[in-house]
């Protein structure tokens, strides 16, 4: 029998750390920080053995920074091309907004898994959070500059509406309507930046 490939390898490496992250997301919504363990995790994948996970993360902890930066990653898919074709800072607020909602409120096993670990003290993505509110506060910024938002700290702003958001989660899991609660955070956060 052939030897693969390097690069058949790789996909297939690459393609069991992405089962097995899947898995975990699956396991946190369902079970909970404290219940997401490597043979739980085998269980819903379908693996033989936790040496499976273990070879690809040496860590629970490393394994839960991948379910976080996958995460992220699958978020700014959703959102970064509805932000991007907005027009001017006002508008792309009210869509980083609307995005932000339709993401939580379409992918509750995302966010369940998330809370667990951010609940739990696990370790966090700090980098791509410190980065995405680095974003957020750099289109505060060219709002000001544009005229379209009054003068305030755009860092304490951008953290306001991220935990805002954050907190809105647990309600859109709980049926909140999407719609309404994306419309309310757009009035009250455009009122608190208009000029």
């Amino acid at each position: 029998m052939p030897t693969p490939a390097p690069v058949d390898r790789a996909r297939a490496t690459q393609a069991r750390r992405e089962q097995i992250v899947g898995a975990t997301i699956e396991v946190l919504a369902e079970r909970g920080y404290t219940g997401t363990t490597f043979e739980a995790i085998c269980g819903h994948a379908g693996l033989s053995s936790k040496r499976l996970i273990s070879y690809h993360f040496a860590t629970k902890d490393d394994l839960l920074a991948d379910v976080l930066a996958k995460v992220l990653t699958d978020a700014a898919a959703y959102m970064h091309p509805r932000i991007v074709a907005a027009e001017g800072p006002r508008e792309k607020l009210a869509t980083y907004i609307r995005a932000n909602v339709e993401f939580i409120a379409a992918n509750p096993t995302h966010v369940r898994a998330v809370q667990q670990i951010a609940f739990n003290a696990a370790p966090t993505s700090a980098g791509a959070q410190d980065s995405a509110l680095s974003l957020l506060a750099e289109l505060f910024e060219q709002g000001r500059r544009a005229g379209e938002f009054r003068v305030f700290d755009a860092w304490l702003m951008a953290m306001t509406l991220r935990a805002t958001i954050d907190a809105v989660a647990g309600r859109l899991l709980n049926g909140l309507d999407p719609a309404v609660a994306a419309e309310e955070l757009v009035t009250t956060f455009d009122l608190a930046t208009r000029n």
